[in-house]
């Protein structure tokens, strides 16, 4: 009993259920409320039978599952098993097992903290999952503790063309990310942190400068084909490349064209005829295009120097006006480049339908 109950981890096996068994569910008192289930029942005539099982594999661990009370009634109410072949039990175990010795094996330094980030995009309202982040993070990291740090502004009647958003939204998440994050950092509370948003594409480059490069952070890509938080285990790349203006002369844009393309007429209608466009893109800019943390790498290598060299041509004090059209985790890691010291001033567009194109949004000072 002492060794299934040690490669369960004192969980029920039964695939979905994995209720703690050292406590009770109702009062939480400490009490042992496992049963040991058998794959092979022990007597002849019992659910699923033995035959051609000798005596002593009958009680072997490799024959037992830990379960709870509830989940052993399931699967033992026919004489044949019903559904739950000793097949199917036996995946159930080696599953489990093989994730508790897994999770049990991870570095405490894996350990992160998980911050979700949401904020509506239009009329859409994100719904960001817990659970869903969690699982995604393993087997890299797993959380810290059982629940998130939120950031979320979800369900805010204020839409992006109302003119007090940007400011409303910006002051909310800076003081939150302060109260939540940043003051945690100091004592070493939080070490790491794995950070998943949605929101418009402003809002999560604001969220990157407050995350900053001294923290350390993993970004994470909602895919939506199938929809997951979690990195596709096989894909292919597309290449970042930079577009320089034919003329330096005008006011400097920086263009991500990398989740759609972004066409220089639209720019020109802001900043007027002789605005000054860099542009980094990929080759077909589409919206599930992100599919390894290598791109959010690639990106960081091509973007600082991209940005030293926009600074040297049009100076440090003028204003490098961004106009994105980019992945989440994307926005987020050119947020978190920014060296509020070193770097232009930005102005963040957004687009916005409702008033006829892109609009400006937030603006980061060159600090003293």
């Amino acid at each position: 009993m002492a060794l299934l109950w040690g490669r369960a981890a004192a969980r029920c096996e039964f695939a979905g259920c994995s209720r703690p068994l050292w406590k009770s569910p109702v009062t939480q008192e400490a009490v042992n409320i496992a049963q040991m289930a058998h794959i092979y029942s022990f007597s002849s005539d019992g659910p699923r039978g033995n035959d051609g099982v000798s005596a002593a594999d009958l009680n072997s661990v490799e024959n037992l599952l830990l379960v709870c009370h509830p989940c052993h009634r399931k699967i033992d109410q026919y004489k044949d098993g019903g559904r739950y072949s000793a097949s199917l039990l036996h995946e159930m175990k080696a599953s489990h097992e093989r994730r508790i010795e897994l999770v049990t094996g991870i570095d405490p330094g894996r350990q992160s903290h998980v911050v979700l980030y949401g904020a509506n995009v239009g009329d859409h309202h994100p719904s960001l999952n817990f659970h869903d982040c969690a699982t995604a993070m393993f087997p890299d990291f797993y959380p810290a503790t059982d629940h998130p740090i939120e950031l979320s502004m979800l369900n805010d009647p204020m839409t992006d063309d109302a003119a007090a958003y940007w400011e409303s939204q910006s002051v909310r998440l800076s003081t939150l990310f302060q109260q939540r994050v940043r003051d945690r950092l100091s004592p070493n509370d939080i070490r790491h942190v794995s950070v998943f948003a949605i929101a418009p594409q402003p809002l999560l480059i604001l969220l990157g400068t407050l995350i900053g490069e001294m923290t350390n952070a993993a970004v994470y890509q909602r895919q939506r084909e199938p929809p997951t938080w979690a990195w596709p285990a096989v894909c292919d790349t597309s290449p970042f490349e930079v577009v320089a203006p034919s003329s330096t002369a005008g006011p400097p844009a920086l263009v991500l064209a990398i989740s759609a393309t972004v066409t220089d007429d639209r720019i020109r209608n802001v900043l007027g005829p002789d605005a000054s466009i860099w542009t980094v893109r990929v080759p077909v800019p589409h919206n599930d295009m992100l599919k390894s943390r290598d791109q959010i790498v690639q990106f960081r290598q091509l973007l600082r120097p991209l940005l030293d060299r926009i600074k040297a041509i049009h100076g440090q004090t003028t204003t490098l006006h961004v106009f994105p059209a980019a992945p989440l985790s994307i926005a987020v890691e050119f947020g978190r480049l920014r060296m509020p010291k070193a770097d232009m001033p930005l102005r963040i567009y957004d687009q916005v339908n409702a008033l006829g194109g892109f609009i400006p949004a937030l603006t980061f000072s060159l600090q003293e």
